[in-house]
């Protein structure tokens, strides 16, 4: 399986790229400010389309280019109800600075949105993601897993958004967000998953649930049972 990405825009949020191997479809991953040229160019010299836009929660600098995506593709995106309202109107799920910085500006959801609940199975470009819901940086984040295979075998993914980090958490001070329900998301959908389930997060590099649940300091007393 191809896994790729790239940080993009002011806010280096990290847009994924998956394909089985040598597919000519793929499956893109939170599609921030900025990331549209990039994906396009990126994705035209491997001469490969996409067949779904997949968004862990809807903050914008993770969804800002989903619609550019969607239409380029005629494909849907994939975001959780509650999030959903900040596909075209950003400024709800943003602190005041940010709010500041889009004024005037026009954002429109894609032409198809398919919403997602806890325990979806969604099927794209020939691989299964499995939805997690996991409140607490938004009411709507969720977390994506699927499985890679690899010349070593099978590798568990977990594309977390702004729910869980390397080495840190997200942040749960903006509208819709709540910390106490955020640990506790990451106690019962994260920390449930094995210690080698590679950590994919919206944000900075990757990690494993293992090395997070040894080493983050967000993470310390909390069990998989809370």
């Amino acid at each position: 399986m191809l896994v790729t990405g790239f940080p993009a825009g002011m806010f280096q949020t990290n847009c994924y790229i998956l394909a089985q191997d040598d597919a000519c479809e793929c499956v893109v991953v939170d599609p921030g400010q900025d990331a549209a040229e990039p994906l396009f160019e990126y994705l035209d010299s491997k001469d490969m389309t996409v067949n779904a836009v997949l968004l862990t929660h809807g903050h914008l600098d993770h969804v800002w280019s989903a619609r550019e995506v969607c239409e380029r593709y005629s494909v849907p995106a994939y975001i959780h109800p509650e999030d959903r309202y900040m596909l075209s109107d950003p400024a709800r799920g943003i602190g005041p600075t940010m709010k500041e910085f889009i004024q005037g500006m026009t954002f429109v959801e894609p032409d198809e949105v398919i919403e997602l609940a806890d325990g979806d199975k969604i099927t794209e470009a020939g691989m299964s993601f499995f939805v997690d819901h996991t409140p607490g940086h938004t009411q709507g984040s969720v977390v994506f897993r699927t499985q890679a295979n690899t010349e070593t075998g099978p590798v568990d993914l977990a594309f977390t958004g702004d729910t869980l980090f390397q080495g840190s958490i997200g942040r749960s001070d903006l509208p819709g967000g709540n910390h106490e329900q955020l640990l506790a998301s990451i106690a019962r959908k994260l920390l449930v998953l094995g210690d080698e389930t590679v950590v994919l997060p919206g944000h900075g590099g990757n990690s494993s649930i293992g090395a997070e649940r040894s080493s983050n300091p967000f993470l310390v007393g909390l069990s998989a049972q809370e």
